[in-house]
């Protein structure tokens, strides 16, 4: 499969709006607005319903009612203290991933080249998983745990691939290669743990959103408060290093520190995600490719993976709470199914193209 190069010119045309003073310029594009507002609308139009079904259902007026603060006891219990913290970390898992899926495609300029394919998921449930198991750890500690996984897997993968640079063939390779290797360790960790450990990791490694509560939203928020910021800084420097890297070096850019920081930046913010939800499958590989064709955008486009993975992910998670209602499944069960389906599509997508 090859890297697929933006062309200089294939930048969408637009409408430029000025501030009053004139010092700030920026580019509307109708098709992206657009888009954006149908995306919002949608993760706000599911995650009420995820507010509202239940074996307790609620009207939405109640639930709005309970949102305020008002209403009956069990209104407000289901709402405010069981849905809506559940709710929230699937918005905010899904965003990490979709972000994180966004960098990694960048830099590798490789469909492919996500999280999920090159080993910093592995990385990180890796990291969980030995917490969990050697040492009994609490959420705090498997949280601290997977984001440690996450970015020494990361800075791994970085040294094994690096040769005047990071290409995207070496970088998949090396990943899935270290993958495969911390896969056999996991496994290996688990069958010489007992059996309530080992049950307890198995679990964990589905990846589920049940019993999420408030302490998970606060520690997945503050992960993305602090990494969002540089890598959405990145974000024009990501594009033009798309052009490939002579290119980008010829316009100015720092192309290993950029390959460094984006990587390690969203190596944690993949560990963060994984800390609270476990190793959620093809979120990451799938949102940006989806953000990018319904924006017709031939370039990284950060915010826009962030809103379609929030939007697969709250998705999922409705489905896999009522499709087999009673039963509820596992979110990660679901993502995968749905994430394996759009992975043979792509694949068969870039044989026909010759690029596979």
């Amino acid at each position: 499969m090859t890297a697929t190069t933006p062309r200089a010119g294939s930048v969408r045309s637009g409408r430029p709006v000025r501030t009053r003073s004139g010092r700030v310029s920026f580019l509307v594009r109708p098709r992206t607005a657009a888009v954006t507002g149908a995306l919002v609308a949608a993760i706000a139009a599911v995650f009420a319903a995820l507010l509202m079904l239940g074996e307790y259902e609620i009207t939405l007026p109640r639930v709005a009612a309970a949102l305020a603060g008002q209403g009956e006891r069990l209104d407000l219990f289901f709402v405010r203290d069981v849905r809506l913290p559940r709710a929230w970390v699937a918005v905010l898992v899904g965003a990490s991933l979709g972000v994180a899926g966004a960098v990694f495609q960048s830099l590798s300029r490789n469909p492919l080249g996500s999280p999920d394919i090159i080993g910093f998921t592995g990385g990180a449930a890796t990291g969980a998983v030995l917490t969990i198991l050697a040492f009994g750890g609490s959420m705090l500690q498997v949280s601290l745990g997977a984001v440690a996984g996450g970015v020494a897997t990361a800075g791994l993968v970085y040294l094994l691939a690096m040769k005047n640079g990071v290409q995207g063939y070496r970088l998949i390779l090396v990943g899935i290669g270290i993958s495969a290797m911390l896969t056999s360790v996991r496994d290996y960790l688990i069958t010489r743990a007992d059996l309530t450990d080992a049950k307890a990791a198995q679990v964990w490694m589905i990846g589920s959103l049940n019993a999420r509560g408030w302490t998970e939203v606060i520690a997945v928020a503050v992960c993305m408060a602090v990494l969002l910021p540089p890598l959405l800084a990145m974000g024009p420097r990501l594009r033009l290093m798309e052009m490939g890297e002579q290119t980008a070096h010829a316009l100015g850019v720092p192309v290993q520190r950029t390959q460094a920081v984006a990587l390690l930046a969203a190596s944690a913010l993949t560990g963060a995600a994984i800390a609270v939800a476990g190793p959620i499958a093809f979120i990451a590989l799938a949102a940006p490719q989806l953000a990018r064709r319904l924006l017709r955008s031939t370039g990284t486009t950060l915010f826009g993976a962030a809103l379609m993975g929030a939007l697969l992910l709250v998705t999922a998670d409705l489905v896999a709470q009522h499709a087999l209602s009673p039963a509820q499944l596992p979110v990660g069960a679901v993502t995968a199914v749905i994430g394996g389906s759009y992975l043979v599509w792509l694949l068969y997508r870039e044989w026909r193209t010759g690029r596979a």
